[in-house]
């Protein structure tokens, strides 16, 4: 049979080991006084535990509803101060009406009103309850900031994972060995017929291997340097399509010194070419347009042909997709949409950062 006992939660473990042994101590502090009683000492201890555990563990709640750990630390002074303030000032109260109560039962000769022991007690009491509370309060949110630091890190180690594989996962879509072939089977042709375009077409695959493997340890470059890219892309691959693949820039001057993703908006011209171009018998044009509006850069992609079910959940667009979560958190976005009947546009749109 399954075991479906469940264990104490490390939240639990701690407000009850923490504050038997803050429990303890008072219970200790007794002892070394005169006229101990074993079962007073236990009721003590009981009601301690009552009056740290019930108040931090409503505040604990309160704090989870409201989101307080996600707060950056300057927002969270002030709530800090003021719970510690008034969970002191609860601590406070609950003691002494613990101890009035305790003693007024236990102690026969103990005689006095609520109000005099209250004033003969309450700043003692009320600086051990903000001490104390000032302890639990620091221990809770330092813990839950630690956690989001280590949960930074992991992000940031899977990011760069990601983007480590994305250089052999681009290679591979990118690079596959029908474009490979073609490419040198191009060249080839060319050595004889055109040396110099045969040369250039070897400067251009082997910058576009070198680029890949070698050149990607940034996590964002330049648009600058992505165009670079895609320039020598497109040029290698007309020579293949030769006049049927065209390609038209419309780049706002100001966004070239924008970060982007490597292979970014290369992916989407490559995915123009592989699912447009390629599948159209007379060719077409490539529309690339870059813009920047309201804090966010906008690459769009436009090219003939149809939207195929199967051409958005390809490796290189999934690893995109995955990566723009990943690098942006959440705010970038990339879509595929029909135009026309002949005609499909991919977009990009990711927040605006600059090079230094």
């Amino acid at each position: 049979m399954p075991n479906t006992k469940r264990s104490l939660s490390l939240y639990w473990k701690c407000q009850l080991i923490g504050w038997s042994l803050a429990a303890l101590y008072w219970a200790f502090v007794g002892y070394l006084g005169s006229n101990f009683s074993l079962t007073l000492g236990i009721f003590h201890f009981l009601g301690d535990l009552c009056i740290y555990i019930i108040p931090t563990h409503l505040f604990r709640n309160l704090s989870k509803q409201q989101h307080w750990e996600q707060l950056r630390p300057k927002k969270l002074l002030p709530i800090v101060i003021t719970a510690i303030l008034l969970l002191g000032s609860i601590f406070m109260v609950l003691t002494i009406t613990k101890n009035y109560w305790f003693r007024a039962l236990w102690e026969p000769n103990f005689v006095g009103s609520l109000s005099i022991y209250f004033k003969q007690s309450w700043l003692t009491t009320w600086m051990t309850g903000i001490r104390l509370m000032c302890i639990w309060i620091l221990a809770y949110y330092l813990y839950h900031y630690a956690q989001a630091e280590i949960r930074a890190s992991k992000e940031s180690a899977r990011l760069s994972l990601v983007a480590k594989n994305a250089q052999l996962d681009n290679l591979t879509a990118q690079l596959n060995p029908h474009f490979f072939f073609n490419s040198l089977n191009n060249i080839k042709a060319l050595v004889n017929e055109n040396p110099i375009a045969a040369r250039r077409a070897i400067d251009l695959l082997s910058d576009l291997l070198r680029t890949s493997l070698y050149n990607r340890d940034h996590a964002l470059i330049t648009l600058r340097e992505e165009l670079d890219l895609i320039n020598d892309y497109v040029e290698l691959e007309k020579m293949r399509f030769e006049e049927r693949l065209q390609v038209s820039f419309e780049i706002e001057s100001q966004t070239l010194d924008a970060k982007v993703l490597p292979l970014s908006l290369q992916n989407l011209v490559e995915n123009a070419i592989k699912h447009g171009i390629a599948q159209q018998p007379e060719g077409g044009i490539i529309f690339v347009g870059i813009t920047a509006q309201d804090g966010f850069l906008f690459a769009t992609v436009q090219n003939p042909g149809k939207l195929q079910i199967h051409a958005n959940t390809g490796l290189g667009l999934k690893n995109l997709q995955e990566r723009l979560q990943l690098q942006f958190n959440g705010k970038a976005s990339f879509s595929i949409e029909i135009l026309d009947e002949q005609s499909v546009l991919a977009t990009l749109k990711t927040p605006l950062q600059w090079a230094n």
